[in-house]
């Protein structure tokens, strides 16, 4: 249990540094890579919705205080904490084995795990970036951003969790 808490906060602390530097790159002055949601689908699945709510908030008021973005990111962490489970559900129906999965490409597979993140980034990036919007006024260029924020960001987080296999890990 110890040594869970001690990985995920070092995850937490590797996802903080590693958006506070990503969020300096803006590709064609479109595409931002979004990549500390990757802590949000590595979290157990069986984890109560008040703590994944939590965690949420709170991963995103941190990413909110290094980017000055005024509590978007954080409800968007909270949204995407609360769907998290019911996106899991939609592509691995068996709930017998649910109760120690530790969501990756190892755990999961390729093709699962790739369904699970690449819907839970579109989500992400839809609500991070409707909210920044906040009008109809440039809804082109919104979409432009969540469709090329969303690619990217679903390649970024895919190479992390290949390089943070662990290969231990139950597959289903």
């Amino acid at each position: 249990m110890t040594r869970n808490v001690l990985q995920f906060a070092t995850l937490f602390i590797v996802m903080v540094i590693a958006q506070a530097i990503c969020s300096k790159i803006c590709l064609f002055n479109i595409a931002v890579p979004v990549i500390f949601i990757y802590f949000i689908f590595r979290l157990p699945i069986n984890i109560g919705i008040n703590w994944m709510m939590t965690i949420g908030f709170i991963l995103g008021l941190t990413i909110d205080i290094f980017n000055n973005t005024q509590g978007m990111n954080a409800l968007s962490c909270v949204i995407l904490a609360t769907l998290r489970r019911p996106v899991f559900r939609l592509y691995m129906p068996r709930e017998d084995e649910l109760s120690d999965t530790i969501p990756s490409i190892d755990s999961l597979g390729l093709g699962v795990f790739f369904r699970y993140m690449s819907t839970l980034t579109v989500i992400y990036c839809t609500l991070l970036f409707s909210i920044q919007a906040f009008s109809v006024m440039n809804f082109w260029l919104t979409i432009q951003r969540i469709v090329a924020s969303s690619i990217l960001s679903a390649i970024l987080i895919l190479g992390f969790d290949s390089l943070a296999a662990t290969h231990r890990e139950k597959r289903l």
